[in-house]
């Protein structure tokens, strides 16, 4: 038995229960990490700068989410066509010999799309910025923050998305040390610059580049040391037939991130024109939705981790027609983003004003308009499982349409829609209420689509 083989046989014979513990807790780790670089910028912004340094982060965020779709379309796309060719692999030797260059493909376009990113971000970033919804008194903070992060991200396209093909090569740990080496440089740097230099924004966001370039530089070595799979400069060249199938498999969860980034972008919209209707102003509801949709990452965090270490596992055996473990693999999957989900509606029913004064002191207008928020448009958390997981199931067996329609349900064909509607009546409180409804319509559907996959006559064997 060669190399490659030996390393992937567990994904065929292990059981289920511990290869998602093995895969999961390091890609949930990574998860966290990575959000924890947005929610550690906005502690010592909020401390520091206060009430329009946490709407400028949140104004600069849809460039964050931009940054975590490119990383998701590459290094999920690449991963699961990695995965399946190499479980294919084990009956087709030249299936074997194409996985190499799915990694290869995803790593170079990792890094052409953040260069890209960083160049139009510098060339038109006043614009964006307007566009995102900035406020005229929000835009000088958002500006001197967003500029200085921009050169960050080539490196942390490169240690998302890295991760995944550094995880499919079967070394989650690996990703998990990766990004934790970058964020707790971060957390560190911040303190520093932000509390002992006292360089404000500046700081924060120097310290974020920092953190990012250590992780991103770690991924490429660990990307050129594979444990099953060598590297070399000819795999990097970019080959359309990889592009395109990388691409297909990388849709789905790319699209639920510029699903989220367009929402974010007409959500900031639409509480800057309402907001300045109602007795909040225009800043208090920009200033609390930014750290209660980073504070919900942290969740999400949760689910998404669970839905990348649940790929390769479903990758793998759907490859090797191992249906019965496939189906196994989601329902465990299910269960455990159940308990997750439910300990935080609980989290964010009970505790909404304890979570939202680490952030930084407000006025009472200001914890009573984030209480609401809370309570109201992140209701349905405990279903917000569904979705995300089997989105993600429906790309790692190789159907990325059905993954691409799930991903665009929640934030597009719901919650969008309600957004730009129950306001008109409603005013502000119409943009809370979407939440809740867009979250229950998007669940309900998961679960449709999902039932009528699992009764294939395939999974029956």
């Amino acid at each position: 038995m060669n190399k490659a083989q030996s390393t992937q046989t567990p994904l065929a014979t292990e059981k289920i229960s511990t290869l998602l513990w093995n895969f999961a807790v390091p890609s949930i780790i990574a998860m966290l990490v990575s959000s924890l670089y947005n929610i550690v910028d906005q502690f010592f912004i909020g401390r520091s700068v206060g009430e329009l340094g946490n709407a400028a982060t949140n104004i600069s965020f849809p460039l964050s989410i931009s940054c975590v779709a490119a990383a998701l379309l590459f290094g999920i796309g690449g991963a699961s066509a990695f995965n399946i060719s190499a479980g294919k692999g084990q009956e087709d030797p030249d299936e074997k010999k194409k996985a190499v260059f799915y990694i290869g493909n995803a790593s170079a376009l990792l890094f052409c799309c953040g260069i890209l990113l960083f160049i139009l971000t510098q060339l038109f970033l006043s614009p964006m910025l307007q566009f995102f919804g900035s406020p005229d008194d929000v835009l000088p903070y958002a500006k001197i923050y967003t500029r200085i992060v921009s050169y960050g991200f080539p490196f942390f396209i490169l240690a998302t998305g890295g991760g995944h093909l550094i995880r499919a090569d079967g070394r989650p740990k690996y990703t998990m040390i990766c990004n934790l080496a970058g964020a707790a440089i971060n957390t560190v740097l911040d303190a520093l610059f932000v509390f002992v230099f006292s360089w404000g924004m500046a700081g924060a966001a120097l310290a974020t580049v920092i953190g990012q370039v250590v992780s991103g530089s770690m991924a490429i070595w660990l990307l050129w040391h594979g444990k099953t799979i060598q590297l070399n400069r000819g795999h990097l060249v970019l080959r359309k037939e990889y592009i395109l199938r990388i691409i297909s498999l990388g849709a789905a969860p790319c699209t639920n991130q510029l699903a989220m980034m367009v929402l974010q972008i007409v959500m900031n919209q639409s509480l800057k024109y309402y907001g300045r209707m109602s007795v909040y102003g225009e800043s208090i509801p920009l200033a609390c939705t930014g750290i209660i949709t980073k504070v919900n990452q942290v969740f999400l965090s949760f689910i998404i981790g669970i839905s990348q270490g649940l790929q390769p596992i479903v990758s793998f055996n759907y490859g090797a027609r191992q249906f019965s473990r496939v189906k196994e693999a989601y329902y465990k999957a299910c269960i455990c983003g159940f308990a997750i989900a439910a300990a935080a509606f609980l989290l964010f029913q009970f505790a909404p004003r304890q979570i939202i004064s680490i952030f930084g002191d407000g006025s009472e207008k200001y914890y009573q308009f984030a209480t609401n928020y809370f309570r109201i448009f992140l209701f349905f958390t405990f279903i917000n499982f569904s979705q995300k997981i089997t989105s993600n199931f429906f790309t790692a067996i190789g159907k990325p349409k059905g993954g691409i329609f799930l991903s665009l349900t929640q934030q597009i064909l719901f919650l969008m829609p309600l957004i730009a509607i129950l306001p008109v009546y409603t005013g502000i409180d119409g943009i809370m209420y979407a939440g809740p409804i867009a979250d229950f319509a998007s669940a309900a559907l998961a679960f449709w689509m999902i039932k009528r996959e699992l009764r294939r006559p395939e999974y029956k064997i």
